[in-house]
């Protein structure tokens, strides 16, 4: 059996860090809690997607085959109310905007969820379990649809820290044909006209929580890895989780680690549609890379709150474009036949940051610190180019693999494999080309090459000794 790196994870169930064992060898399987499809996704939404994404991307290169799940909220009041607003069916609706989630994943780099799974499909498995449930006595029928009683499950409250007793005052969903106040909808009945499907307990719409247990159940089994999601929906939804499939199965604990992120806020309040202070994750790609986007989320660690701002922005732009062109300089060194000492002292040395960033991703995903190695990579390679200025073919090879493997698993493109002897070659005809303009006195032309080449992000710099040239803003060229 291979034997794998200890990896830390913080538990929101047992409140403390423990090491991370899949309940079935090196197979994971997690699940995160997936947009509701009414809106465009903004940047708290990418926190969360890009957190998972980054850590299903570390988990595979620590060889663990991972099945991933995100679900797809298509059944919501929230769907509902926007669809009767714009006139179309709200399952037409759903589609429109699920798409532009997907698109936004795309362009995020989110590429590593498996599997998509839409509420919608998984009607019958939430047929089944609510007639277990009311078989079991955990749920009752009113009038008004199908009712969890969360007095029939003690263990209610044990992943957000709350009593049961406490939770017969909490009113989660306003009622007075319930038990009790803290009880939550299985199914909800609603008017005919209204958008729905028959149930066995009247015309209606699933409760959000059997949603997901539909889902997981289905795919995962009784019991799973990862349950992950945003900190916020640890009460009431992941508590409802638990309450509707420990009670379901019987079998404890429904998920062995419940990995949670902290809140994107704005000037301190969490980033949302209701506050009206979202900024769409469109409208950040419209000024910043995805490279851009991701480094500033991982910037802090997951658990902790990130208050949003543009000038951070800015500078995790600053930071990309030093990794890139600090990439870029490594591929560009004159190379050299033997090896150096000072080419073993470096590749030495990368290989301890390498091995730092790793330990730093093992220590419950600290994406902070990780970031904090690969930029004093960053800053150990233009050292060495500036002093030394010459590698073996080999030894470069070695550190741009670095540069690519750290950069993969934080799911950032470092320019697309762009083919840096072609670039320089092109560059170089059109720095002389500018010349021949130059000494023609068609400085018109001249200036709108350098105009066109700075649109790309390749700044040229006039100077006594020639035209020089840099990429200023690397990632345009990856777009």
């Amino acid at each position: 059996m291979t034997a794998f790196a200890e990896i830390k994870v913080y538990n929101t169930l047992s409140r403390s860090l423990e090491t991370f064992k899949p309940l079935y060898g090196n197979r994971v399987f997690m699940f995160v809690c997936g947009p509701t499809v009414y809106d465009y996704s903004h940047l708290g939404h990418a926190r969360v997607f890009v957190f998972y994404d980054t850590l299903a991307r570390f988990l595979r290169k620590m060889g663990y085959s991972l099945f991933y799940i995100v679900n797809i909220t298509d059944v919501d009041d929230k769907i509902v109310n926007r669809a009767r607003e714009e006139g179309k069916h709200p399952l037409e609706l759903a589609r429109e905007f699920e798409t532009y989630y997907y698109e936004d994943m795309k362009s995020l780099n989110v590429t590593s969820v498996n599997l998509y799974a839409r509420a919608s499909d998984y009607l019958q498995e939430i047929f089944d379990q609510i007639e277990v449930l009311l078989r079991k006595n955990h749920a009752y029928v009113t009038e008004t649809g199908v009712y969890f009683d969360i007095m029939t499950f003690p263990d209610y409250g044990k992943l957000s820290g709350q009593k049961p007793e406490d939770l017969r005052v909490h009113r989660i969903e306003p009622d007075p044909t319930k038990r009790n106040p803290g009880d939550f909808a299985l199914w909800r009945n609603r008017p005919r006209e209204e958008f729905g499907w028959e149930s066995p307990w009247g015309y209606g719409r699933p409760g959000w929580h059997i949603e997901d247990t539909a889902i997981t159940l289905k795919h995962f089994g009784k019991q799973y890895d990862i349950h992950g999601g945003a900190i916020e929906l640890a009460f009431p939804h992941h508590e409802a989780e638990i309450a509707q499939a420990e009670s379901y199965t019987g079998v404890k604990p429904f998920v062995k680690y419940w990995i949670h992120v902290g809140l994107l806020t704005v000037n301190g309040e969490k980033m949302s549609k209701s506050l009206g202070n979202f900024i769409t994750i469109r409208e950040a790609l419209r000024k910043y890379n995805a490279n851009v986007i991701r480094i500033f989320l991982l910037s802090r660690h997951y658990r902790s709150p990130l208050d949003f701002r543009w000038e951070l922005m800015d500078q995790a732009k600053s930071s990309f474009e030093r990794i890139e062109n600090s990439y870029r300089n490594l591929l560009e060194m004159a190379e050299l036949e033997e090896v150096t000492e000072n080419e073993e002292k470096l590749l030495s040395d990368v290989a301890i940051l390498k091995e730092k960033f790793f330990s730093s991703l093992r220590d419950d995903l600290n994406t902070a610190n990780a970031l904090a190695q690969f930029f004093e990579l960053v800053r150990m390679v233009n050292s060495y180019v500036d002093s030394v200025g010459t590698i073996t073919a080999k030894g470069k090879s070695q550190i741009a693999s670095t540069f690519l493997e750290l950069a993969d698993v934080l799911g950032l493109r470092l320019e697309s494999q762009v083919d840096i002897s072609l670039l320089k070659t092109l560059v170089s005809i059109l720095i002389d080309v500018r010349s021949i303009l130059r000494e023609r006195k068609e400085f018109d032309l001249a200036d709108e090459i350098r105009s066109r080449l700075r649109d790309l992000g390749i700044e040229l710099q006039d100077t006594p000794q020639g035209t020089k040239w840099r990429i200023k803003s690397p990632y345009r060229l990856s777009q």
